[in-house]
């Protein structure tokens, strides 16, 4: 869960430090306030797209860093961790980062500096923001499978199908490659051979294009360094170059010392400098007697890169490519020296591995087109209560195409899962994504969350203005939702809603601070008075009354908040 979280620098906020507790978190305040900014800043900590527009006017970097708690529900992300060497402390991960005004960045977990999808992958596991900001990941067809499966209590059993179809897989590609006809399989025997012994002959080296192309650059443009290197020595050992000039400082320097030794330190300086400069000039003396012009191996070197530059247009764009296209290739040479024996063995494992895969995934989709059924009804129902009367929600579960008198499987079985939904009476349920009202596509999700709870691994849900649009019985509704729904994930919440915002554990009221030349957003938890105060706002708009006061009490005490 997310614990703390510090923002510097992001749209109208300067800087400023909130803590989160494990349950129901709300933010409010006036619109126009920055509570999306707020959201904002959360989605740059996870990994969101961003441009350097985000930075606060006047200020060269914007920073964001917050922690977060892993309890050990997070085996993903757990085992991310540990595939990077990243180690939590005392179960806390410290994400950090900022961004300058050219655009640049930096992003850390812990000590150790990831990319933007690395942190981006991570995140996924432990955050879900829903509203008007990514990491919507119900939004993805590829994710309903999974939710589907988990909600089905199936997960082994796919688990277990999907090493069926690999070994499967892997049986036939390995009968194909056999099974090509003789004629088939030495054509490419000697192709592959030919690859092989071409690469090999070309005993290449690592690195031997880019040290030939700088001998390259080197000879060719020989009488130009020769010219540069010339002069360098003549300024330096010439009767009126620098180091005699630096021999007849040292020696004046040396004289007025032995008079004034205040000025010893600059004599010694003047004595490192030229014996530093003696050797420079030694140097380029040296290198210059030893510069030659071969034009025979500047030819030799021409050839060696023309005939490498062949190879990558034949085998890879790299040294290392062309390597890794000659390992490949005798992976599969040695393949097609499969024995009969081994040909005879493989065909009869076929058929026994084609019915357990017929049978676990005709299983697999009996269980989800009875689990979609139930979870169907579930959610519509939910989405109901929550103010959707009119929904149509519909768990798609489709069987691909048979290929002749086969089932036609993939890696997790016969059936393709999709989640469909329409909005209004008369309207044909369409995909998720297509939903066009922000407070409908929060609606649904609370709906799923509330439902797939205990299918989803991460911890924290963000629901940016769940609120639009609802108001009454259904405000409750999703008040008690979300509390509900808190009991088992860490919520955080912008409503414009008094009874939403009274049913929080937490409370944060956004406000918006504004001078003659300047405006900033600030943060603050409230409670006591405070919160009694901005519940009645929430109620009356900007004229609080006594009378708002008095429903904000009730409201409050209808929740436990206050006594």
């Amino acid at each position: 869960m997310l614990e703390t979280i510090s923002v510097k620098n992001i749209a109208l906020i300067d800087e400023l430090s909130l803590d989160f507790n494990a349950h129901l978190n709300v933010l409010s305040g006036e619109t126009g306030a920055g509570k999306s900014i707020l959201i904002g800043a959360l989605s740059f900590l996870l990994g969101g797209k961003v441009t350097a527009d985000i930075i606060r006017t006047g200020a060269a970097e914007a920073a964001v860093s917050g922690t977060f708690y892993l309890a050990n529900t997070h085996p993903e992300a757990a085992a991310w961790l540990d595939e990077r060497g990243i180690e939590p402390e005392n179960n806390r991960i410290l994400l950090r980062r900022t961004l300058k005004e050219n655009g640049r960045g930096g992003i850390w977990i812990q000590d150790t500096q990831v990319s933007r999808a690395e942190l981006e992958e991570f995140t996924s596991f432990l955050v879900d923001i829903h509203g008007q900001h990514d990491h919507q990941s119900l939004f993805k067809t590829a994710e309903h499978r999974r939710f589907l499966d988990s909600y089905a209590g199936i997960l082994d059993e796919v688990r277990a199908f999907s090493l069926l179809y690999t070994r499967l897989a892997e049986i036939k590609a390995k009968l194909e490659t056999i099974g090509r006809s003789e004629k088939e399989r030495t054509e490419r025997a000697d192709y592959l051979a030919f690859v092989i012994d071409e690469i090999d002959n070309a005993r290449l080296q690592p690195d031997e294009d880019e040290v030939l192309e700088a001998e390259e650059t080197k000879l060719c443009q020989y009488e130009k360094l020769y010219e540069q290197v010339e002069t360098l020595q003549n300024l330096c050992t010439q009767e009126q170059g620098i180091v005699p000039q630096l021999k007849k400082l040292q020696h004046i320097s040396d004289s007025v010392a032995a008079i004034d030794p205040a000025v010893q330190e600059y004599a010694e300086r003047i004595e490192n400098a030229y014996y530093e400069m003696q050797d420079i000039g030694e140097f380029f003396s040296s290198y210059l007697s030893k510069l030659v012009f071969d034009p025979d191996r500047l030819e030799q070197v021409q050839e060696r890169l023309s005939f490498i530059n062949k190879l990558k247009k034949k085998y890879g764009a790299t040294i290392k490519d062309i390597l890794a296209y000659r390992e490949s290739a005798q992976s599969e040479l040695d393949s097609l020296g499969e024995s009969e024996q081994d040909k005879t063995a493989l065909e009869k494992e076929v058929p026994a591995l084609e019915a357990k895969l017929f049978a676990a995934g005709t299983a697999l989709s009996q269980k989800r087109k009875a689990a979609a059924a139930d979870l169907q009804q579930n959610i519509q129902t939910t989405l109901t209560r929550l103010g959707m009367p009119k929904v149509i929600f519909t768990v798609q579960v489709t069987a691909a195409e048979p290929n002749g008198n086969k089932q036609t499987a993939g890696l997790y079985g016969f059936d393709s899962v999709e989640f469909l939904i329409s909005t209004n009476p008369g309207e044909p349920v369409k995909p998720l994504n297509k939903i066009a009202s922000g407070g409908e596509l929060s609606r649904v999700m609370l709906a799923l969350k509330t439902v797939l709870t205990a299918a989803d691994e991460a911890d924290t849900l963000v629901f940016d203005e769940i609120d639009t649009g609802i108001g009454g019985e259904v405000a409750r509704t999703v008040a008690e939702h979300l509390k509900r729904l808190s009991d088992n994930k860490q919520i955080l919440c912008i409503t414009h809603l008094a009874v939403i915002a009274a049913a929080a554990d937490t409370h944060i009221k956004i406000l918006k601070i504004q001078s003659e030349h300047t405006s900033r957003t600030s943060a603050q938890q409230i409670d006591g008075e405070a919160r009694i105060e901005e519940i009645a706002r929430m109620l009356a708009g900007d004229e609080v009354s006594a009378a708002s006061r008095i429903h904000a009490k009730e409201l409050l005490s209808r929740q436990g908040s206050i006594g």
